[in-house]
């Protein structure tokens, strides 16, 4: 079977099975936080996840923004309408018991910080793809803050690059957690900055960080400079204070 050739009711089929913690052939668990529920096709890239109930203050906000999948659909239409890549939902439903569940296609390539850690080396080829890859990941989180964008945990495993022809290609899982305001405010981008620089200095050397934060930089042309230094500075700082204490730990 592929992708193409699956229909609704066959997806809406395996929702049922999977919510009954049944695996069909070709489907396995994959790690979720707490209240969902994910599994993982690997021949055909495809995710399934279960939204599980929250407390009842969850339930009474969700009546007023909409559910959490619905979230994610008008998330993931909103950062394709803007020109960034962020897994295709395929379909939405619901399941008797009222949860409701999303299958959305796998994200190309491998998350950054699998992507750091492939291109350490001490050849020239390799330090300049090094180099390529910061200043390209620099260039999409501001291209995202540009736009108003910012993600309420953008950690390492939150984007995924694919190196193509021409350079590397980013896409933005988790948009449950996407928001939209323009001008993005200060401490939601400082937030997303410090979160992706929670790596230690073997992953990410300061000469990297600032080769990110340049090309992050100049993408931000609201800001003036002081306002980008503060930002950089700052997020770096916390950075390596969460990241000693976590090694402390």
């Amino acid at each position: 079977m592929s992708l193409n050739n699956t229909s609704p009711e066959q997806l809406h089929e395996w929702a049922q099975q999977l919510s009954q913690d049944y695996l069909p052939p070709g489907w396995d668990r994959a790690a979720s936080a707490s209240y969902s529920r994910v599994a993982y096709n690997a021949p055909l890239s495809l995710f399934y996840k279960e939204y599980l109930p929250r407390s009842p203050g969850h339930r009474a906000r969700e009546f007023f923004r909409g559910s959490r999948a619905s979230t994610v659909q008008r998330n993931t239409q909103l950062l394709h309408y803007y020109g960034f890549n962020a897994p295709p939902i395929l379909h939405r439903g619901k399941l008797a018991g009222g949860h409701e569940y999303i299958f959305m296609e796998a994200a190309h390539g491998a998350n950054i910080l699998q992507w750091l850690r492939e291109l350490r080396g001490s050849c020239n080829q390799q330090q300049g793809r090094r180099r390529a890859f910061l200043r390209a990941l620099g260039t999409y989180v501001g291209r995202l803050h540009a736009t108003g964008f910012v993600h309420g945990q953008l950690c390492g495993e939150k984007i995924f690059a694919d190196e193509r022809p021409g350079g590397f290609y980013f896409t933005l899982i988790d948009s449950e957690r996407i928001a939209r305001q323009l001008p993005p405010a200060g401490r939601n981008m400082l937030r997303n900055l410090s979160q992706l620089n929670m790596l230690p200095l073997e992953d990410l050397s300061e000469t990297d960080r600032m080769r990110f934060f340049r090309a992050w930089r100049a993408q931000l042309r609201h800001l003036s400079n002081v306002e980008a230094r503060v930002l950089a500075r700052e997020a770096a700082r916390i950075a390596m204070r969460r990241v000693s204490r976590s090694t402390a730990d």
